[in-house]
């Protein structure tokens, strides 16, 4: 059944257009939503996560509050507030997948159509409180896909565990519109299935290589380590300094792949890669290779750039357990950790489109602290992300 908001309309548009994204969320059973719609809980549960609240005890102990109730009441037509326990029941009956249709569907809207060339960093989070919890067996874990340059998320798909973590950024391929961009993964989801599925998709990878794919890997080593190879590669540095640690980054790259025992295995391979990572700190210097194939063709600047590109979606996992405790969200059903995790991305996508939008240096938790306290920010917020 497909839940929408009664009280839409067009003079409401500006501020609520964000939220009706996810008015059209589905749910698992027939909810007539009488005394709370599901439009309603989500706007209630995304709002309280753009003012930063950590569970949904903290959101219900706010929108009870009577500044809320009149906030909510002005801008959003929700005039009851449901209690503590009616914001669980619906969150548990929310289908996870339905929701994630309506999150993708949204961000879209945020990624503007002049910029070309984006990066998608895919990586998995996993959700620690759940695998303690006595009644499951596994813990829960999230593969999300997140836009580099913007500090976006745009999808994920949940599995019951890390080991499935595999057919799940393949499955998450198929379900994004990943046309143009270039997918970035680690060691993991290099694998020949996942590079078929990004360049299906119309997008392009570059991949980390290590020792589970240990024959490609000694490959790799055995050519671009060899000195007289690395001449006629293209070659970049970098430098960075940060409280006494200096980081030296240098990238070699070939368009050259015929070289590679079994390139044609991998799906439109056009480039081999690796970067050397020297780091000094107190005077002590450690050394490493990474290894990267890809389906676009790069020089080692790209490479540099494209390679840190990856981190990006292990800093919105850090968001995750900063800002909202989330390995230490001790809910059991599962349904609602899902549910709750996809609210979230929906407070930090909105928050740094708001900081982008606006050109803003201030910390994110400032941002959120700021929505709590006035409620005006938090209009000003979802305005930034319609």
């Amino acid at each position: 059944m497909i839940q929408i908001f009664p009280w839409y309309n067009k003079g409401m548009e500006n501020t609520l257009k964000i939220l009706g994204y996810f008015s059209r969320a589905e749910t698992t059973r027939e909810y007539n939503g009488y005394f709370c719609s599901v439009g309603r809980v989500l706007c209630i549960v995304i709002i309280g996560s753009i003012c930063g609240l950590r569970s949904v005890k903290q959101i219900s102990n706010w929108s009870v509050h009577e500044k809320t109730r009149k906030f909510m009441a002005e801008n959003f037509a929700i005039h009851t507030i449901p209690s503590y326990v009616q914001l669980l029941n619906v969150l548990k009956i929310i289908k996870p997948k339905s929701l994630n249709e309506c999150f993708m569907n949204w961000t879209q809207s945020l990624i503007p159509q002049t910029i070309k060339g984006l990066t998608v960093a895919i990586d998995g989070k996993t959700i620690r409180s759940v695998g303690k919890m006595k009644c499951h067996d596994e813990s829960l874990h999230i593969v999300s896909a997140h836009v580099a340059e913007l500090g976006i998320t745009i999808g994920q798909n949940a599995v019951e565990s890390k080991s499935n973590e595999i057919p799940a950024v393949q499955k998450l391929m198929e379900m994004l519109d990943i046309s143009g961009y270039l997918v970035v993964a680690d060691a993991l989801n290099c694998q020949k299935k996942t590079a078929e599925a990004i360049i299906k998709g119309g997008g392009d990878y570059l991949l980390s290589v290590k020792g589970n794919q240990e024959k490609l890997m000694e490959n790799i080593e055995e050519h671009m380590l060899e000195p007289e190879n690395r001449e006629n590669m293209d070659s970049a540095s970098t430098i960075e300094t940060n409280r006494g640690r200096l980081e030296q980054r240098t990238a070699y790259i070939t368009n050259d792949v015929t070289w590679l025992l079994g390139y044609t295995n991998w799906v439109s391979l056009s480039c081999v890669g690796m970067i050397n990572r020297q780091v000094i700190r107190n005077d002590v210097m450690s050394s490493e290779w990474h290894y990267f194939i890809s389906s676009r063709q790069l020089t080692a600047e790209q490479l540099l750039q494209y390679a840190r590109g990856e981190w990006s979606v292990e800093v919105m996992h850090w968001l995750l357990d900063v800002h909202f405790d989330e390995d230490f969200c001790s809910i059991e059903d599962l349904t609602t950790q899902k549910n709750l995790n996809i609210s979230r991305k929906v407070a930090l996508n909105s928050i740094k489109t708001f900081k982008e939008t606006k050109g803003l240096k201030s910390p994110l938790s400032k941002i959120m602290l700021d929505c709590l306290i006035d409620c005006d920010s938090i209009l000003e917020v979802l305005n930034c992300a319609c």
